[in-house]
C-alpha cells in the first residue's frame, strides 16, 4: 500500500505513522524521515511550486524502482508546497518492510531522489529578497551512488 500526496496543510507523523504500521503482520520495520524548514542565514521563508499530477506521477515512478530493489510492505511520501517558514515540516517519507535493512535503504534513497530530482521548485526568502535553489552538490553526490538515470 503506497501513498502519494502533494498538499499545502499539515502533515501528522504519528497518523502517518500509524497507517504504515497497520498494514499488516508482516511489518517488522519501519523507517521514517521527517523534514523541516530551517531557519538558517536568515531565511524568512520557503515557497515550493509543482507541476499538479506531473509531481505525483514522478514520485510514484521512484516509490516503484524503490520496490523494485528492495521488499517493501508499504510506503508513504508527503511533500508540502506554498509558503513555508522555518519550523514547518516541508517532508515525510515512510516505509514499511519486514526488516530494517531495506526499509533504511528504501528510505535513504527516496530522500535523496526527493532532494535533488523530484519536480518541486523552491524559493527561499531573505531580508534582501528571494531567489529559487538548486539542489546542493552534497545532495547530487548523494543520490548519485543510487546509480538511477534521473
Amino acid at each position: 500500500m503506497n501513498t502519494i500526496r502533494i498538499q499545502t496543510d499539515p502533515f501528522d507523523v504519528r497518523s502517518e505513522c500509524d497507517g504504515l504500521a497497520k498494514i499488516g503482520g508482516s511489518v517488522g520495520a519501519l523507517v521514517t524521515f521527517t523534514g523541516q524548514v530551517r531557519g538558517d542565514g536568515g531565511l524568512i521563508s520557503l515557497s515550493l511550486e509543482h507541476y499538479p499530477g506531473m509531481t505525483e506521477c514522478e514520485i510514484a515512478r521512484h516509490v516503484d524502482e524503490a520496490e523494485a530493489r528492495w521488499p517493501l510492505l508499504g510506503v508513504t511520501v508527503i511533500h508540502r508546497v506554498g509558503r513555508l517558514v522555518p519550523g514547518d515540516g516541508i517532508v515525510f517519507v515512510g516505509v514499511a518492510s519486514a526488516h530494517r535493512k531495506a526499509a533504511f535503504a528504501a528510505a535513504e534513497f527516496l530522500m535523496d531522489y526527493l532532494k535533488t530530482r523530484a519536480p518541486l521548485w523552491k524559493q527561499e526568502e531573505r531580508a534582501n529578497g528571494t531567489e529559487w535553489v538548486d539542489a546542493k552538490g552534497a545532495d547530487d553526490q548523494a543520490a548519485a551512488r543510487w546509480g538511477t538515470k534521473d
